[in-house]
């Protein structure tokens, strides 16, 4: 999977691209962590628009992502969900506890 992130204002965007799953754990914490440790980032965007496949531990990293960045006063947002990734997040019901941007 790549990473690119992108930061406006008070707001990062990490856009994902390929397989979001277990081997992908280290670069994509890496990632978020560098947006957590940005004063200036409110709101963390994850572009999930390039994702063709995620797994249960992906839904995982986006539940310890949510967690880690509440905790510090930030929101999570999940944007460009599409195909089975739309459907993968409706049935775990990710609308109920993140918000689902277009």
């Amino acid at each position: 999977m790549q990473i690119s992130s992108r930061s406006t204002d008070n707001q990062t965007t990490l856009s994902l691209q390929g397989r979001f799953d277990f081997h992908t754990h280290r670069d994509f914490r890496g990632a978020y962590e560098q947006a957590l440790e940005d004063a200036a980032t409110r709101e963390i965007v994850i572009d999930l628009g390039g994702v063709d496949y995620l797994d249960s531990s992906a839904l995982g990293m986006l539940l310890l992502l949510r967690e880690r960045a509440e905790s510090l006063g930030k929101t999570v947002s999940l944007s460009k969900m599409q195909g089975t990734v739309k459907q993968v997040l409706d049935v775990a019901n990710f609308d109920k506890i993140f918000v689902m941007k277009p």
